[in-house]
Parts: structure tokens; C-alpha cells; sequence
């Protein structure tokens, strides 16, 4: 009897040992899951987030600028003046590959891009943060006496997106770029670098203040970006609202083409939609 008592206790020790060994690897696997979205949008007001939407996801993206508000031609507020818009569809071939085509009004920029998730920050703070690239080829399809030759049409951008969710509310995102056009002005580099930082600050479960703010480094690195908007958003669609300088939309030709400077206040309003659905 003594014996059999023995090797039950063995037992139950094994048993509670494996049990509570289960139990902490579950907790720490799901302690480690990825960490949720930075952003609810696919775009921080000018740049793209590192926000990737999950495999099978059809995105359509409506992004408009207004005139000048201070244009001086009495167009309330920019709303009659000249404006610029952009349509893009982008769809997710994968959970971390998206692809996508745009299409803008100003230059007739016909835009094909690429989104790759390449690190996701983790809930338990392994992994800090989210990186992720992201690249475009816009074509200038304008009329052909604008060109000489058919490569003076293009331009390049890639931008690496460095993403960061601090809490319910905080999310910052850091982001270098390289851009490139094939023409340019005879006084201007072909390349341009930038940064891009930003951040949402949550006021609410489906509302949020936004902050965008570009860098360029260069020859026209007196005309940096800057814009301040508010957010509504739900699982399927975001609306974003703002006050800023950049109207070309595209990165590489806000960066190479602004001409509207913080230090006159030439700022204009505009808003972005980003719908979603899965299939």
C-alpha cells in the first residue's frame, strides 16, 4: 500500500508539474501575440502608415486637397479654388504584401505601389516596434510635348515606415524616404531624402488627433510639409479631416513640387477616405 501511495504522489506531481508548464507557455504565447495596429487608417494624413490590412482585403482610397485658404480670390476658403484629387484601389495578396494602383489629377500621375510588412512589434515588448517599406512608380501621363523621351516620365519613391503603438491612445510613426525623378529642373538633384514624423493621440474609442510632419533634405528643404486633423473611424472605413501645406499627394511630389511655405501660412484643407471590405 505504501508503494502504491508512493507512485500516486509521483503522479500527481508529474501531472501538476506538466499542467502548470502548459499553462505558463499558453500565457507567455499569448502574452507575445503581435501587438494591435498602430493607426486605424491606412494613411496618416500625407504619408502611408505601416498599417497592414489582412489577407483578401480590397482598399479604395479617396484623398482630396482644396485650394488655398488665404488665396486671396475670395473662394471660400479654398472650396472654389483650383484642388487636386486622387483614387487608388490596393489589395492584400498576403497578411504582410499589399499592391495597388492610384490614380491623381495634378500632373495625371498614374501610380503603382507596394506595401511589405517586414517586423510587427509584439504585446510583450520583444519586438518594440512595427516596420514596414513601402514604394512607389508614378508615371506622368500628360501629353507628350511635356517629354523628350518616354523615361522622363517617371519617378521613384521608398519610404521606411517605423511604427509604434505606446498605449490605447499614443501611436508615433518615424519615416526616412528616398525619392527620385527622372526630370527635374537643371538646378536640382534627381534625389531627394526625407522624414516624415507623426502620431495619433485617441480621444475617444472611434476619434482621434492626428499630426503629420515632413522633412525634406535638400535644395528645397525650405518647404516641409505639416498638417493637423482629426480622425473617425470604424472597422471598415476611416475619415480623416485636416489643415496642411502639401496639395500634391503623392510623397516624391510633395517633397520635389511644394510650393506652398509654413512661413507665409499658405495652408489649404483637405480629408482622406479609406474603405475596406474582405472577400
Amino acid at each position: 500500500m505504501k508503494y502504491y501511495n508512493t507512485f500516486a504522489a509521483q503522479i500527481l506531481v508529474l501531472v501538476s508539474t506538466n499542467l502548470f508548464a502548459q499553462e505558463a507557455d499558453s500565457l507567455a504565447e499569448k502574452k507575445d501575440k503581435p501587438q494591435r495596429a498602430a493607426f486605424q487608417s491606412a494613411w496618416l494624413i500625407d504619408n502611408v502608415t505601416g498599417v497592414l490590412n489582412p489577407r483578401k482585403t480590397l482598399q479604395f482610397d479617396i484623398q482630396h486637397r482644396f485650394g488655398l485658404i488665404n488665396s486671396g480670390n475670395n473662394d471660400l476658403a479654398g472650396f472654389w479654388g483650383p484642388s487636386n484629387i486622387r483614387l487608388a484601389l490596393t489589395y492584400s495578396i498576403s497578411d504582410r504584401i499589399t499592391l495597388g494602383f492610384g490614380t491623381t489629377k495634378d500632373y495625371r500621375l498614374q501610380d503603382f505601389n507596394i506595401k511589405v510588412g517586414l517586423i510587427r512589434q509584439t504585446r510583450s515588448g520583444k519586438i518594440p516596434v512595427s516596420l514596414t517599406f513601402y514604394g512607389n512608380t508614378a508615371i506622368d501621363a500628360r501629353e507628350s510635348s511635356f517629354f523628350s523621351k518616354t523615361s522622363d516620365r517617371f519617378s521613384y519613391f521608398g519610404q521606411l515606415l517605423v511604427m509604434r503603438r505606446f498605449n490605447q491612445s499614443i501611436s508615433l510613426q518615424v519615416a526616412p524616404s528616398f525619392s527620385h525623378y527622372n526630370l527635374v529642373d537643371p538646378l536640382q538633384s534627381n534625389n531627394l531624402f526625407a522624414i516624415a514624423v507623426g502620431g495619433k493621440a485617441n480621444i475617444s474609442d472611434k476619434t482621434a488627433i492626428l499630426i503629420d510632419y515632413n522633412q525634406p533634405f535638400g535644395q528645397y528643404s525650405n518647404n516641409p510639409g505639416l498638417s493637423l486633423g482629426i480622425e473617425m473611424s470604424t472597422g471598415s472605413h476611416a475619415f480623416q479631416i485636416f489643415i496642411g501645406n502639401y496639395n500634391r499627394i503623392l510623397p516624391q511630389a510633395n517633397y520635389f513640387l511644394n510650393e506652398n511655405k509654413l512661413s507665409d501660412k499658405q495652408f489649404l484643407i483637405g480629408f482622406n477616405i479609406n474603405r475596406l471590405w474582405n472577400f
